[in-house]
């Protein structure tokens, strides 16, 4: 590729190199990864990479930013508003575990990261903005659920969305040591299904007033 081509398709080069740089981390990690084969993937040269990235590690913050901000940005722009509360609740935690079953290199990626014990997202300045759409969105629902009397009040958006978050991720990050320990694959669609509406019933009972708060 020249570098006449490049100029002229700069977000194009920056795009490719955060796809070839993904696929590189996912399948060896921070360490394991070349920077020689990502420019080759992604159709530049390293003089490029490193003129959008500064350097292998400011590559790799940009490819966890990249894909949280697609995350949330999904999320986000999920439309709840004329669903009831509880419906809302259902269908977000549907989307977020379906995202999260169906974008195993995303979590190849977060788990590469717990590694490394978050220290290179703790360089992102961006990194925080990316879930402030998604808590806002359930922070809604939930206040929405709570005045129609529907959710009992003062559950925390973020520990909810943690805990939303983290029944689905537990299940998809862990389902080939669940497979191998239970004989169950949770992988196969109907098994997926059937635990996530498990989880979801779980949610919605917790989000219920109970009978002093009905008094």
């Amino acid at each position: 590729m020249s570098e006449l081509r490049v100029k002229r398709d700069p977000e194009g080069t920056r795009r490719r190199i955060l796809e070839a740089a993904a696929e590189q981390f996912t399948k060896f990690g921070l360490a394991g990864a070349r920077v020689d084969a990502i420019a080759t993937v992604a159709g530049t040269n390293e003089r490029m990479l490193y003129y959008y990235f500064t350097s292998k590690e400011g590559l790799y913050v940009a490819v966890l930013e990249a894909m949280y901000a697609q995350f949330a940005e999904r999320e986000g722009s999920l439309d709840l508003s004329g669903l009831q509360p509880s419906d809302a609740i259902r269908k977000l935690a549907q989307s977020i575990w379906t995202h999260l079953r169906d974008n195993p290199q995303w979590l190849n990626l977060v788990n590469n990261e717990n590694l490394h014990e978050g220290r290179y997202l703790e360089r992102s300045s961006r990194l925080r903005e990316t879930i402030s759409p998604v808590v806002d969105l359930l922070r809604a629902i939930l206040e929405r659920g709570a005045s129609e009397g529907q959710f009992r009040p003062g559950i925390d958006p973020l520990d909810f969305y943690v805990t939303l978050v983290g029944m689905g991720y537990y299940v998809v990050s862990n389902r080939f040591t669940l497979e191998a320990f239970t004989g169950r694959n949770y992988a196969e669609q109907r098994n997926h299904e059937s635990i996530s509406r498990l989880h979801v019933d779980m949610l919605l009972s917790y989000l219920r007033p109970d009978s002093r708060t009905m008094d």
